[in-house]
């Protein structure tokens, strides 16, 4: 599966922002959630430490 860069979810969430799109506006409302979750996690990942993961407790 093909997954968005970091900077390509930002890129989306600008685009959804100077749309006006809210997440309350039914579907597309609904895909800025997700978009939104989808920034989350790529962020946190990309911001993880390979320290993190010593002695099995990597958030993975």
């Amino acid at each position: 599966m093909n997954e968005f860069t970091l900077d390509e979810l930002n890129l989306l969430l600008a685009v959804f922002a100077k749309a006006g799109v809210e997440e309350s506006a039914g579907e597309e409302g609904e895909m800025l959630q997700r978009l939104k979750a989808a920034q989350a996690n790529r962020q946190e990942l990309e911001e993880m430490q390979f320290d993190d993961c010593l002695g099995g407790a990597c958030k993975l």
